[in-house]
C-alpha cells in the first residue's frame, strides 16, 4: 500500500500509507480477524455458538422483557436488517430466540429469549467475559486501555462521518 510505483497510474493524488503506518495497517488487520476468530472458536467450544449468535443472544438479553424489534436489533448490532432477518431465522430454528408481531405494529416483530436463549447465554457469558478479559484487559496497563478506546472512537467516528459505518 506504500509503494505507487508498483501499482496502477492514475493515483497520483492517493495518500499512500508510510512504513510505520502501513505497519500499523497490517497489525491492525491481523488484529482485527485474530480477534474474530478467537471469539469464533472460544465460543463455539464452550457454548456450539458463534460469535454473531452470541451478539444477538447479548443484545436481546438487555432488551426490555418485552423484547427488541429486530429494526432495533439490527441498529444496535450496526448490522444490515437482511443480516440479522437471516440470523433470526437461524435462530429461531435453534429455539433460542422467538419472534413475535410487535402490539403495536403488526409489521414488526418483537425479539424474545426463549428458556434455551437464556439458559444459553447464562453459560457462555462466564467463558466468554474470561476470554475477553485475558486476551484484552490483562495485557493493557489501564492507561493503555484508556488511550486503545480514544483512538478507537476517533476511528469509528472518522468511518462515520464518511458514511462508512
Amino acid at each position: 500500500m506504500n509503494n505507487p510505483e508498483t501499482l496502477a497510474a492514475g493515483s497520483a493524488e492517493t495518500r499512500w500509507l508510510s512504513a510505520e503506518e502501513q505497519q500499523l495497517w497490517l497489525e491492525l488487520r491481523e488484529f482485527s480477524n485474530g480477534l474474530s476468530r478467537t471469539i469464533d472458536r472460544q465460543l463455539a467450544q464452550d457454548a456450539c455458538l458463534s460469535g454473531v449468535e452470541y451478539a444477538v443472544l447479548a443484545a436481546v438479553s438487555e432488551a426490555p422483557p418485552e423484547g427488541v424489534r429486530s429494526g432495533d436489533l439490527a441498529a444496535i448490532l450496526s448490522w444490515d436488517r437482511s443480516r440479522v432477518s437471516h440470523l433470526l431465522r437461524r435462530m429461531e430454528a435453534k429455539d433460542l430466540i422467538g419472534r413475535c408481531a410487535a402490539s403495536s405494529d403488526g409489521r414488526a416483530q418483537e425479539i424474545t429469549l426463549t428458556d434455551l436463549g437464556w439458559e444459553t447465554i447464562r453459560s457462555a457469558a462466564p467463558g466468554h467475559v474470561t476470554m475477553v478479559r485475558e486476551t484484552i484487559f490483562d495485557p493493557l496497563t489501564v492507561a493503555q486501555q484508556e488511550q486503545l478506546l480514544t483512538a478507537i472512537r476517533c476511528i469509528r467516528l472518522a468511518a462515520t462521518d464518511r458514511g462508512l459505518w
